[in-house]
């Protein structure tokens, strides 16, 4: 049996950019998606803590050391800048592997959104 399980996650970031004149995503600072264990186009579920916001997209690398978190297209109506967002990414595998996983968490300085 497969099941889904936290497999990353940038717990409390700020949001930097909204860009609606975008295809879609979420740009991240690539130093963040280093720490959380992210790859370019996986897919994520953005959480905004300040209205209450769900959706689903998938990251783009952001330029290192630049604390961006920008939400693009359609998604950059969810968001406004300030508003502080939580990113996750799941992860299938076998229900004896899920009972032991270690997901990556990571906490990053809301201010800089870079990883203290």
């Amino acid at each position: 049996m497969q099941i889904e399980v936290c497999k990353s996650k940038i717990h409390k970031d700020t949001v930097t950019e909204a860009n609606l004149q975008y295809v879609g995503s979420i740009t991240i600072d690539e130093d963040l998606m280093d720490v959380a264990n992210l790859i370019e186009n996986e897919k994520v579920q953005v959480v905004n803590i300040n209205n209450g916001e769900r959706l689903e997209t998938y990251v783009i690398r952001g330029e290192r050391e630049s604390g961006t978190i920008c939400l693009n297209g359609s998604a950059a109506r969810k968001v406004a800048v300030g508003d502080v967002v939580i990113i996750i990414s799941y992860a299938l595998m076998d229900f004896e592997e899920a009972k032991t996983f270690k997901p990556s968490l990571i906490f990053p300085d809301i201010e800089t959104n870079t990883v203290v």
